[in-house]
């Protein structure tokens, strides 16, 4: 028993430094360059039996999974380092179990045997007869079911299709097939798409003898692969569906909230609380929905390209794979992006309602401070002539005193024997000191609003 890491061994040699003629390499370029190796498919000898269950990991470590590998038997010693790459290949005497782990869920793979009672022409036969890992083990897997696959491959004749076609609906138990002609004609791959009793879906490929060993992994991979991507993609569904009343409450809202701003029939705050909360319910499931949106597309490309990849012809008289899936799958995937796209919109259309609420929002506090600043503009020109009254009172109030000190003084001189009239005197002067006074105010205001 031993394990594969890819298609080269885990312990191969880097190149010497020394050895090297290149600059020193890219902390990524080893990592980036084996990427092309990171998921070989298995070399598979027909006739053989393939179960394939995949499992959401979502709050499963890898600890876990390695955990659950360390069961297998002989398998103890294997640590977590071992399950890095996200692929592990475990060798026994009669089959091989793959790990495989992916963002959202990983993947189990055994292949082992076909039991000698499901051969073409059995009729329903029980193909977990004889399972090479114990039926716990699979139980136990950490995680939740989301793809449980049993995939038949046989040898048979493909030159008589109508003889073929009725072996396989034989062995199929009489049900409905999809089915098609692999690599445009080199194998048939056919399915009934249900889940039987035991919960896996069955699939069956019929390829002629000496089908090598490289066609039949390759095969086998892109059937698995095309099964699980499909139902990750239909996982964005029911989240669109559950999404579809809460959208329409929210685009009937946002009208109502825009008819409301135009008829100017509610004040401003309240519009804007209401498009507040509005927003963040929206924001909200664009936040917690938009990743399985961009998933959802991700793996229906993925479907898509697996489905080119099959190169199908048709058997006459049943539905391609391809076929059968797209008619099926494109409804659910216009709804899924319908959906994603109406939430989209419905945020950029509360971001337009936002900004044309802000805009009347700005426009009235405009015409607010325009009245507050009319306010302050009177307000000053009455303090302006308010002072001018008072500076005139002042210019008035300080020639009475200027005048009374010269009254007086002119009084002291006619005392000491000056022949003077003080009455006249200071009568006479009043019209200059009432000019010395009012120059020497406007000479203090040129300089103190001088610029």
């Amino acid at each position: 028993m031993n394990f594969d890491a890819g298609l080269h061994s885990p312990t191969e040699p880097a190149v010497p430094a020394a050895a090297s003629m290149l600059p020193p390499d890219d902390p990524l370029r080893a990592d980036l360059h084996n990427e092309v190796h990171a998921r070989p498919s298995a070399r598979i000898r027909v006739p053989a039996l393939i179960v394939h269950v995949s499992v959401l990991n979502e709050g499963v470590t890898r600890e876990m999974e390695c955990e659950h590998l360390r069961r297998l038997p002989g398998q103890q010693a294997l640590s977590p380092e071992q399950l890095n790459g996200n692929f592990l290949r475990l060798r026994f005497d009669d089959h091989t179990v793959k790990w495989e782990r992916h963002t959202e869920f990983t993947g189990y793979v055994i292949v082992q045997p076909l039991p000698d009672a499901a051969w073409l022409g059995a009729k329903a036969p029980a193909l977990l007869s004889a399972p090479a890992v114990a039926p716990e083990w699979l139980r136990g897997i950490p995680g939740r079911t989301v793809a449980a696959i049993q995939l038949a491959m046989v040898t048979g004749d493909l030159s008589d299709e109508r003889a073929l076609m009725g072996l396989a609906q034989t062995w199929f138990g009489g049900h409905t097939l999809v089915a098609s002609q692999l690599g445009n004609g080199h194998s048939w791959a056919l399915t009934e798409f249900h889940i039987g009793a035991d919960g896996f879906e069955r699939m069956l490929v019929i390829a002629p003898p000496g089908t090598t060993d490289t066609r039949a992994g390759r095969i086998a991979q892109r059937l698995l692969e095309l099964e699980t991507y499909r139902l990750m993609a239909l996982r964005g569904l029911p989240v669109a569906k559950a999404l579809g009343p809460m959208l329409s409450q929210a685009e009937a809202a946002l009208s109502d909230i825009t008819a409301r701003l135009e008829n100017k029939s509610a004040s401003d705050q309240e519009l804007l609380d209401t498009l507040v909360s509005l927003a963040a319910q929206v924001e909200r499931a664009t936040a917690e929905h938009n990743y399985r949106f961009a998933a959802t597309r991700a793996y229906d490309t993925l479907v898509g390209q697996r489905i080119t990849e099959l190169r199908e012809k048709a058997i006459p008289g049943t539905q391609m794979l391809g076929e059968f899936m797209q008619r099926r799958l494109s409804p659910a995937m216009a709804t899924v992006a319908a959906t994603a796209q109406r939430l989209a919109s419905l945020s950029e259309r509360i971001s337009r309602a936002s900004a044309l609420l802000r805009t009347r929002v700005d426009i009235a506090t405009e015409v607010q401070n325009q009245q507050l600043l009319e306010k302050l503009t009177r307000g000053q020109e009455m303090q302006l002539r308010l002072q001018s009254t008072v500076e005139g009172l002042s210019i008035a109030a300080i020639s009475y005193y200027v005048v009374s000190l010269l009254l007086y003084g002119g009084k002291a001189l006619k005392a000491t024997g000056v022949p003077v009239n003080p009455e006249i005197a200071t009568g006479a002067l009043i019209p200059l000191v009432i000019w010395a006074v009012w120059r020497t105010t406007r000479r203090i205001h040129e300089k103190i609003y001088a610029p």
